[in-house]
C-alpha cells in the first residue's frame, strides 16, 4: 500500500486547519475540502487573491509576479497560495491580498 504523505496546514488567523497532500498546490487542496479560509481569485497566479504568509515550515513555489509578491513580500515569508507546493506541514496567516508592500 503506498499512501500519499500529507501535510497540515494550520490557518492562525482563521483558526482552521486542512491537509495537502504531496505534490498539489496549497490553494488546490484547500478548495477540494470546501474551506474559504483563503481568497480565491485566478488560480494562476496574475491577480495576488490568494496573498498569504507563511510562519512556520518548507515550501517550494512557482515563479510569482512581483507586481503581488516583491522581493521584501518574499523575505517576509509573503507568496501566493495557488503558486505553492508544501515540503513540510505549514503555519500560514490569510487575508493579505489587501496588505501593501512597503
Amino acid at each position: 500500500m503506498n499512501a500519499t504523505r500529507q501535510y497540515q496546514i494550520e490557518v492562525t488567523n482563521r483558526q482552521q486547519q486542512f491537509a495537502v497532500p504531496e505534490g498539489e498546490l496549497l490553494l488546490h487542496a484547500m478548495e477540494k475540502t470546501c474551506l474559504q479560509v483563503i481568497q480565491v481569485g485566478c488560480r494562476g497566479g496574475g491577480c495576488g487573491m490568494c496573498k498569504i504568509r507563511v510562519l512556520q515550515g518548507s515550501f517550494r513555489a512557482k515563479r510569482m509576479s512581483k507586481a503581488h509578491i516583491t522581493e521584501q513580500d518574499a523575505e517576509a515569508g509573503y507568496v501566493l497560495a495557488c503558486r505553492v507546493y508544501p515540503e513540510s506541514d505549514l503555519v500560514i496567516e490569510s487575508d493579505h491580498f489587501n496588505d501593501l508592500s512597503i
